[in-house]
């Protein structure tokens, strides 16, 4: 194995086990949650938190992530998540935990798990060779949906028997672990600027650069747009799908978890589907097509009412993320320059979060204060579609479900009407060339 690799698959497999840690404690948490409330909006919430403070701290994450020691950001972001888990961990054992000390962790958790983020993404230019770099997104995507595979099944499992202190407390060890990997490695800083730009640091003038290359490679901000009116959807679904399936299966943390579970299982055979065939020969092609395998089995998991329907669709949704992931990474690794990458991928990232948010934000409140209501027994809309999605609680967040999964197919079949987007691969070179 080549140094370089070697370095990648040491980092890697710190991170992917304190993201297996994560994947448990919220899980865990949205459980809690939901005994605790029983509403749609407090879930949705769960990820508003989490996302908001990431998209201000973009602003400057991206300048920060290209000038300074990216080893030492991702260990510092261990640091503070791990803090804030172990207040977390006091809090629920001494009966004082509530929903907004939740919310407050979420949001610093998230702000400083961004730098974390940005400065892996952006090291992957550095530490694998260009012919490698599909690969190397395919393995975060393995990391991602592997512990998707364990940790949802184990924590609802675990919840029943050690109760959410007892996971929080395999979360901390992960962390820990995380840590040390990471501490043992060099991961080299890009080509960068001469040490005399390195002393002054214009936020303002920093975050132009990333603006500033986007604008001038206008096919990129095409692809950029796509891949932000996708997540738009599919976060909409996203943040009604535990809810969805809690209000569906009498609140079984069990039902969850193998749906969850089902979801990584997908994630892991896609992910290793793609490192090892390596990539389209037109990676735009891998974008669209993930879109729209997404879509579509999203749109069927929404139509169903239990594990028989729920389980595989989840696995064929999820097969088609490393797809569409690995391939919209790929572009951009290889058409923006190391040097900037920090800088222009915290602006693609900043503009996914904001609608994201934004989606989070609204999603809840249309389940609780609309489709759910609209779904009662009696009324027009349950008089329509009350035969395909019935009237029982949770039918009206399964009807915004599948709303919200066509649209996401829709997303995807529309990219081939742009021809800025199909020959995006042609019209911009490769930082190298």
């Amino acid at each position: 194995m080549r140094k370089e690799l070697k370095v990648f698959n040491i980092i890697w497999l710190g991170q992917s086990l304190s993201l297996l840690g994560s994947k448990m404690s919220l899980f865990a948490l949205g459980i809690w949650i939901w005994q605790l409330t029983g509403n749609a909006t407090d879930l949705a919430l769960f990820g508003f938190f989490a996302q908001v403070p990431q998209i201000f701290m973009l602003f400057i994450s991206g300048t920060i992530v290209d000038r300074w020691n990216r080893k030492l950001l991702i260990i510092a972001a261990d640091c503070v998540i791990g803090v804030l888990t172990i207040m977390l961990l006091i809090l629920y054992s001494t009966n004082h935990l509530q929903i907004w000390h939740l919310y407050l962790s979420l949001a610093i958790m998230g702000f400083f798990g961004q730098f974390q983020s940005l400065a892996f993404s952006a090291s992957i230019s550095t530490l694998v060779p260009k012919s490698d770099y599909v690969r190397a997104s395919s393995m975060g995507f393995l990391a991602k949906y592997g512990s998707s595979i364990i940790g949802p099944a184990l924590a609802g499992y675990l919840y029943l028997k050690i109760d959410l202190s007892g996971i929080m407390l395999i979360d901390i060890t992960t962390f820990l672990f995380a840590i040390g990997m990471v501490s043992f490695v060099h991961i080299p800083p890009p080509k960068s600027e001469s040490l005399e730009q390195k002393k002054g640091l214009n936020i303002v003038k920093e975050f132009r650069v990333g603006l500033d290359y986007l604008t001038k490679h206008n096919s990129l901000l095409f692809l950029l747009c796509l891949v932000s009116m996708f997540w738009f959807f599919h976060d909409m679904g996203g943040s009604l799908y535990s809810a969805m399936i809690l209000a569906r299966s009498n609140g079984d943390p069990k039902v969850l978890g193998a749906v969850a579970s089902a979801a990584g299982f997908g994630g892991v055979v896609g992910a290793l589907l793609m490192s090892k065939w390596g990539k389209f020969q037109r990676q735009v092609d891998g974008v669209q097509l993930g879109m729209i395998g997404a879509g579509l089995s999203k749109t069927i998991f929404g139509l169903g009412t239990g594990l028989f329907v729920w389980a595989p669709m989840q696995f064929c949704s999820s097969l088609n993320f490393p797809v569409m992931g690995s391939s919209v990474n790929s572009i951009w690794l290889q058409k923006v320059d190391p040097e900037i990458q920090g800088r222009v991928f915290s602006i693609r990232m900043m503009i996914i979060k904001i609608v994201s948010s934004i989606s989070y934000l609204i999603a809840g409140p249309l389940a609780d204060h609309v489709f759910e209501p609209a779904m009662r027994s009696g009324e027009l809309t349950a008089k329509i579609f009350g035969w395909l999605f019935g009237t029982e609680k949770g039918s009206g967040i399964a009807l915004l479900y599948v709303i919200s999964a066509l649209a996401m197919l829709l997303v995807g079949l529309s990219g081939y009407g742009f021809q800025r987007l199909r020959n995006l691969e042609s019209l911009i070179p490769d930082y190298d060339h």
